[in-house]
Formats: C-alpha cells, sequence, structure tokens
C-alpha cells in the first residue's frame, strides 16, 4: 500500500481544519464565528483517527486505488467521519456535564468561561450549554458537506451505497445515546442482568457501530464493495467495534488521567450504566449493591471512593470478567477476519487496526 495509515491519518488531519476553515471563509463577515469554531478547531486539531483510519482499511480492502490522488475520496469520508466524532463528543459532554475534554476544558466549559470573562448579561452556564448544542449542530452540518464531497467523486452506484451508511450512523448514534440517557435515569432494580442487556444494547448502537463497524463499511462502499463484502467487513467490524468501547468505559473507571485527559473515575461520577458497572452488581452482594447506588452518580466523588469501587470491581471478578468480554469480542472479529477474501495487505492492516482498538490506554 503506498500510503500508510499515518500518511491517511495526515491527510485526514489537514482537511478537517481546511473545512472548519472554508467554512470560517464562507461567513466571514459574521466576526462571531472564529470564536464559535476555536473550540472545535482546538478539539478535532488532534486525536488518533482510527476512523479515518478504518475507512481507509475499509477502502483498500475492497480495491480502491491508492496512489495520492486516487485516495481523496476516502480522506473526505475520513474527514466527515471526524467532524462527526466532534459532533458526537460536544454533545456527549453536554449531556454528561464533563468539564474536560482531551486534557482542554469541554466546549460548553469553554464558552461559559467566555460569557463570564466578558460579563455578559444571563447565565453563563446557560450560554455555554446551548452555545455547546449548536456547535455540534454545525460540526454535523460540515461533516455532511464532507460526506456529499466524497460522493460526488465516485460512481453513483457507489456514491449511494456509501451515503445511506453514513445517514445510517449519524441517526443511530441519536438512538444510542437515547437509550444511554435512559439506561442512566432508569431505577437500578433486582434484575442485575437486564442491566448487563440493555448496558450492551448501549454499547452497540451508540459507540460500536459509529467507531469501528461503520467507518469500514463506508470506506469499502465508496471503493465498490457489494453487499457480500460489506457483510464480511460487518462481521469483522461490530465484535471489534464493541471491544473498543467495552475497552473505553474500563479506561473511564481504571485509566490514567495524565493519558486519558479525563479525571480518573470520571465515568463513576456522572454515573455511566456501562457493562463493566453492571457486571459489578451482578457479582456483589446486598451491602456492596447499597455502596455502588448510593455512589455511583456523585459528581464529587472522592478518589478514595473510586478507588474503593475499582477493587470492588477487581474483588468481585467483574474486572476480569469484562476483559475476557473484550478478548471474545477481538477474537471474534479477527476469527471473521479470517474468513474474508481480502488479500494479504489488506488483511494484516485490519489486523494492525484491531489491536490498536483493543489495546489502547487511552
Amino acid at each position: 500500500m503506498p500510503s500508510s495509515p499515518a500518511d491517511v491519518r495526515d491527510r485526514v488531519s489537514e482537511r478537517v481544519l481546511v473545512a472548519l476553515a472554508e467554512h470560517t471563509e464562507h461567513f466571514a463577515p459574521v466576526g462571531a464565528l472564529t470564536d464559535f469554531l476555536a473550540p472545535a478547531r482546538d478539539l478535532l486539531g488532534g486525536g488518533k483517527r482510527l476512523r479515518a483510519q478504518l475507512c481507509a482499511a475499509g477502502w483498500v480492502a475492497a480495491g480502491g486505488a491508492t496512489e495520492e490522488d486516487g485516495l481523496v475520496p476516502v480522506v473526505l469520508a475520513g474527514s466527515a467521519l471526524e467532524l462527526f466524532q466532534g459532533t458526537a463528543l460536544v454533545h456527549d459532554d453536554v449531556i454528561d456535564g464533563s468539564l474536560t475534554r482531551r486534557g482542554l476544558p469541554a466546549a460548553h466549559r469553554r464558552f461559559a468561561a467566555e460569557h463570564a470573562q466578558h460579563a455578559w448579561l444571563g447565565s453563563p452556564d446557560d450560554y455555554g450549554l446551548a452555545a455547546a448544542i449548536v456547535l455540534g449542530d454545525l460540526l454535523l452540518a460540515v461533516s455532511a458537506m464532507e460526506m456529499e464531497r466524497a460522493r460526488a467523486l465516485v460512481p453513483p452506484a457507489a456514491g449511494s451505497r456509501a451515503r445511506a451508511i453514513y445517514d445510517l450512523m449519524t441517526a443511530e448514534v441519536a438512538l444510542g445515546q437515547y437509550l444511554d440517557i435512559r439506561s442512566q435515569d432508569m431505577p437500578w432494580g433486582d434484575d442485575a442482568t437486564a442491566a448487563v442487556d440493555r448496558a450492551l444494547q448501549v454499547v452497540r448502537h451508540k459507540s460500536a457501530r459509529y467507531s469501528v463497524e461503520h467507518p469500514l463499511l463506508l470506506g469499502a462502499a465508496l471503493a465498490g464493495a457489494g453487499e457480500d463484502q460489506l457483510g464480511e467487513l460487518s462481521a469483522v467490524g461490530l465484535p471489534l467495534g464493541e471491544a473498543f468501547q467495552l475497552r473505553d468505559d474500563e479506561l473511564g473507571v481504571f485509566g490514567d488521567p495524565a493519558v486519558t485527559g479525563k479525571p480518573a473515575g470520571d465515568d463513576l461520577r456522572e454515573g455511566k450504566r456501562t457493562v463493566l458497572l453492571a457486571m459489578t452488581m451482578t457479582r456483589s452482594g446486598p451491602a456492596e449493591r447499597d455502596l455502588l447506588r448510593a455512589q455511583v452518580g456523585q459528581p464529587d466523588l472522592s478518589g478514595a471512593a473510586v478507588a474503593q469501587i475499582q477493587q470492588l470491581m477487581k474483588d468481585g471478578g467483574a474486572f476480569d470478567a469484562h476483559e475476557a468480554m473484550i478478548e471474545e469480542r477481538r477474537d471474534a472479529g479477527l476469527e471473521a477476519l479470517g474468513r474474508t477474501a481480502l488479500d494479504d495487505g489488506a488483511r494484516q492492516l485490519l489486523e494492525e487496526l484491531a489491536t490498536a482498538l483493543t489495546t489502547r490506554i487511552a
């Protein structure tokens, strides 16, 4: 493959900033636009670009061109994915009330600080939330524009199939976000197994498919993949996507703040009903369950309380069971990859990405 995943990543990073700059130029008379887009530029200026790399892997797997000019459609699609990721992150931070993202103040907190700095009328917090919501909406619009640019560069049938995948992805994330919100406000109840099932449903619809499966399919569709090959890649992407999100949930409790950019145990403070937490409930006695119900979701949860819950997760076996679930899904994805008709280069690329997805520390 003449262009490596790192090359594609760098080109997508450049294209994301160009897309935002083009939008700024289009609305140049609106002076406030620079301040409005500043959190987005900072948020999207870095990152691993895993979704863009997966999109490129799907493109290569389906026989897409790999010379520099031939990669333009997948670079645009990768930009669309990263901009949509910006939408999801900005809105997710609003919903969760997160203070930071990637080591920086979350978008709504930056807008609130701007309001307070200038002593504007009204509530800084309300302003921050409202501004962040519409920033996320704008990023979604720019993402869709990038997707249309990619679609215009490939044959109509391939473009239509790719656009349908993109549209399904954006709609499904909204459904997954709703399921997440709903689960966090539901009483725990006594059926801990049902809580695990609900958490897995959130994993699939909120993150797993849009983080791994859909980017992979999007790149393949742009390159002209048919339904059979898309089905093969879906069997690879979905379990790997679930493993990716399960790892993310684990990092939300056990991750190193210096690496993740978020305080340790932040998911516990936000009350996230993750699979790991649900598995901990299933393996806990009445006293431990009462402790979890009382502490999870407390914004001021102390470091000592976080450490206590971490130990409970390990002592009761939930942590090990969660690790086993990640490994099972990783193995399922790799086994499905072995059954595909991909050439050795495409298969090796996907194997490397599978390792990066499931063994990451941030």
